[in-house]
């Protein structure tokens, strides 16, 4: 039988099983899903089209096992020739850019040419001028030491002698008696000048070496108060042992000596001078005068705010004993003085020291002032130092220091990601885990707060509060869809509907558009999954999507609600029924 004989029996199309229908339609569903996804028009770019296609095709090989050999050696092959294009299109692009360069070589260097020549033409200017200018300066050192050089001749003192001579009247002038007493006299007043002269004025270089000679005196008259501070405070503990050790010895010596001084101050039995004992008999001679000390550092600190000397005062507050200057009063003399024209601020100066050295103390820096210092720090936008206050001080934070930190952020949108990041260390610190979340939400590291979730416990409230602060798109859509296995943390339902109800209508509508591109199925697994919503509620989001031009959308959802097994018709009068009863119960 011939072919044409057996053509025109085969009128009727092969038989196609149902399993092989099924699966060229998924994969036909497949194609257009996936150049619908890339953004792939008619012609396409041809690598994502090869990358779809090239997937269909293993999904074939996998499915068709009897030619698997035959359809794998074709794919390998096809594979292979695809390289080779994609190489020979690389070594196109390559060999066209070596071109380019090559084509713009005669041009550059006409330009590098003709900029030497201008670079030349400007340093023989440069030459002349320096060369003018050379000159200028040989010509004025020469005058200078022309004039140097020259003798200036004594010129003496000359007047007109026709007139009167001061402190004389005009009989007393031309009388020799009158004129040889005057005479006298004047000689008398200048060896009294000239005597003060060598007595009361001195050189200027002269008067910078008494200077450095007072400073060194005045190191050596610390030295020795200092020194002669201790060796009062080394007697006096010595006597007050030597008059202990008197008393032991005249004692049975029964305790030893240590005990036997204990038992002294415990009793009181050096002449009642219990307090100056105790201070005495300390290894840190510093704690003897106390009160004497805390009185000077408050007075000199006083002296050098009246002196004007601000950086020397900060410095004085943060290094005196006790803190006893690291208090609201002392900020608030420094911001009293408020700003200085050409200076930093005085606040801010008290500020820096503080805080610098709030390592070297075992209690951190009270909220108060810590808050204060930010504030200051923000008005003068040194972000620079509160990041480094925050992250490497010993603080006390609060939420009010994390509010602070974000309402700059707001007014300076460039800084506002660093803002967001120091507030959350500061939330993260005071416990305030929803303002933790709101802060991770607002720099965009989505997943980082789902993750944040997942470990505490945020009711529907709270996240229906944070998609009002945040409204973002992508944090909604994780909201309300499974994570890591776990069920969603947010019903879609009443989050469209409470975008919808606090006039965030754009995000609520980008909401309905991309679950009604994922068409019915993505609608109905929403519905079955969604625990949290009656049916009164769903029927609420069809009128939504009504409302807004998703008819399909509404007809989709009302026909999932009518297909549920179990559901019935609804009354206006029964509010009560969940939508999932008939899936618990």
């Amino acid at each position: 039988m011939s072919v044409q004989e057996i053509n025109k029996h085969a009128v009727l199309p092969p038989i196609i099983s149902s399993s092989d229908k099924e699966f060229l339609e998924n994969m036909q569903r497949y194609i257009i899903t996936e150049t619908e996804r890339v953004g792939c028009n008619e012609e396409g770019p041809a690598d994502e089209y090869y990358i779809i296609y090239r997937n269909v095709f293993d999904k074939v090989i996998e499915y068709v096992t009897a030619y698997k050999s035959i359809l794998t050696s074709i794919k390998k092959e096809y594979d292979a020739f695809v390289e080779t294009i994609k190489k020979g299109r690389r070594t196109t692009f390559f060999l066209h850019g070596r071109v380019k360069v090559l084509a713009a070589g005669p041009t550059a260097f006409v330009y590098h040419k003709r900029r030497i020549t201008q670079l030349e033409a400007k340093m023989r200017i440069i030459e002349n001028n320096s060369s003018k200018i050379q000159l200028e300066i040989d010509q004025i050192k020469q005058l200078r030491e022309e004039y140097y050089s020259k003798e200036i001749p004594y010129c003496t003192f000359s007047k007109d002698p026709s007139t009167r001579i001061p402190g004389m009247t005009l009989r007393e002038s031309v009388s020799l008696d009158a004129l040889t007493k005057h005479m006298k006299y004047l000689e008398k007043k200048y060896e009294e000048m000239k005597q003060d002269m060598s007595i009361k004025y001195i050189p200027v270089q002269r008067k910078a070496d008494l200077d450095e000679e007072m400073i060194m005196l005045l190191k050596r008259r610390d030295i020795a108060e200092n020194l002669n501070k201790e060796l009062q405070f080394s007697h006096q503990r010595l006597q007050i042992i030597s008059y202990a050790f008197s008393l032991w010895v005249k004692s049975d010596m029964s305790s030893s000596f240590p005990d036997f001084v204990e038992q002294i101050q415990k009793t009181k039995d050096l002449h009642d001078d219990q307090a100056i004992a105790e201070e005495l008999l300390e290894d840190d001679p510093s704690q003897a005068k106390e009160a004497e000390i805390v009185l000077y550092y408050i007075e000199r600190f006083n002296e050098l705010i009246s002196l004007g000397e601000y950086e020397k005062a900060a410095c004085f507050t943060a290094n005196s004993p006790r803190r006893i200057l690291r208090n609201t009063g002392t900020m608030d003399k420094f911001k009293a003085v408020g700003k200085i024209r050409g200076k930093p601020l005085p606040l801010l100066l008290f500020f820096e020291a503080v805080f610098s050295t709030s390592h070297a103390f075992r209690q951190p820096i009270d909220a108060e002032l810590t808050l204060e210092g930010i504030k200051c720090g923000l008005s003068e936008k040194r972000l620079d130092l509160v990041i480094n206050w925050v992250t490497q001080e010993k603080l006390t934070f609060s939420e009010k220091a994390g509010d602070v930190i974000c309402d700059y952020g707001e007014q300076d949108t460039y800084n506002k990601s660093k803002c967001l990041a120091l507030a959350q260390i500061i939330y993260s610190e005071c416990d305030l885990h929803k303002k933790v979340l709101l802060c991770l939400c607002k720099q965009g590291q989505v997943h980082r707060a789902m993750e944040y979730i997942q470990f505490k416990d945020f009711t529907s409230d709270d996240l229906i509060q944070l998609i009002t602060l945040c409204p973002q798109t992508e944090l909604i859509q994780c909201l309300t869809k499974e994570w890591n296995g776990k069920p969603p943390s947010l019903s879609f339902c009443l989050a469209v509907l409470h975008l919808f109800s606090v006039d965030m209508k754009k995000v609520g509508i980008k909401l309905l558009q991309e679950i009604n591109a994922g068409g019915k199925a993505a609608v109905e697994h929403l519905v079955i999954s969604d625990s949290f919503c009656s049916l009164e509620t769903w029927q609420a989001m069809a009128n939504i999507c009504l409302q807004n031009g998703f008819d399909k959308l509404c007809n989709d959802i009302m026909s999932i609600l009518r297909s549920q097994a179990g559901v019935t018709e609804i009354s206006e009068e029964d509010d009560t029924v969940n939508l999932m009863e008939h899936v618990f119960w």
